[in-house]
């Protein structure tokens, strides 16, 4: 997914311990017109990852190469550029999470938009992986591709007019909640506890980041605080009782919002007025 710059909820909160304002985005209809062909009949009888490939390649050529996405900076084109390059060039896969390396990645996703015509850059990605792609190993599609999928399909419906959020199958939702685990990874600097609660009251909690404290200075810090008169550890911004942020929405919104769409996620923020301003004022992005 392509890095950017976000912030926190793009609200202010409640006064107190009031719940923050819903996040709500100008937002768009019904889905992205459907492909009558290939995508309509690949589609019957298909798994949820599969199918979030369907409707992803369909809402890129509704949209059309031009057309924005919630990806900064990125058109339709630049966004199948880069799945065809996700799936097709291992050589650049490390680039995709290693910025020293990102040179090299943007570099061939920069010649796949130059050089291959949009719609066959997303038919490649409507016939899967090729057969050599370590996405083509069983049981990687599911575990790689099940979120990859979907925040990006809805970076192209939410970029349009008039959205609204989908009704998410059953099955689409448990396996998104099943990899919600990457929230920890994308949170992983966020000085304030965030705790994510979908409706039926399950949760995953990230605790707050020690910033600039790494694990030697840490033990050190505790030794110090072990001996008489020593200063006791000092919790992380945000991260003491009553001090973290509560995200309340449906596992697909959780989702979105975790992974820096935080204008366009409908999620209800609750906790104290100071931990969601300093939530606000992080910035991240996967």
């Amino acid at each position: 997914m392509k890095p950017s710059s976000s912030r926190g909820s793009g609200r202010d909160p409640g006064p107190g311990d009031a719940p923050a304002s819903e996040q709500v985005s100008p937002g768009a209809g019904a889905d992205p017109g459907t492909d009558p062909g290939t995508g309509a009949a690949a589609r019957a009888g298909a798994g949820p990852v599969r199918r979030e490939r369907e409707l992803l390649c369909d809402a890129l050529l509704d949209a059309g190469p031009g057309a924005p996405t919630e990806c900064e900076g990125w058109t339709a084109a630049d966004l199948a550029a880069h799945l065809v390059v996700r799936e097709g060039r291992p050589d650049a896969l490390p680039g995709i999470l290693l910025r020293p390396l990102a040179f090299h990645t943007e570099r061939i996703r920069r010649r796949t938009v130059r050089e291959i015509p949009f719609e066959r850059s997303v038919d490649r990605i409507r016939r899967g992986p090729p057969k050599w792609s370590p996405y083509a190993v069983p049981g990687v599609d599911k575990i790689a591709n099940t979120v990859e999928f979907f925040v990006h399909h809805e970076d192209v419906r939410r970029a349009r007019p008039d959205w609204e959020p989908r009704s998410l199958s059953p099955a689409l939702e448990e396996l998104l909640w099943a990899r919600i685990k990457i929230a920890r990874f994308a949170l992983r600097k966020v000085p304030v506890e965030v705790t994510l609660i979908r409706p039926d009251g399950r949760s995953l909690r990230i605790p707050a980041a020690r910033r600039g404290v790494s694990r030697r200075s840490a033990r050190a810090r505790a030794r110090s605080a072990a001996r008489p008169g020593g200063k006791g550890p000092s919790a992380p911004r945000g991260g003491g009782a009553g001090g973290g942020v509560r995200v309340h929405g449906p596992v697909g919104e959780l989702i979105l919002w975790a992974l820096g769409r935080t204008d366009v996620a409908r999620v209800r923020l609750t906790g104290a007025r100071e931990a969601v301003n300093v939530l606000k004022e992080t910035g991240w992005r996967l």
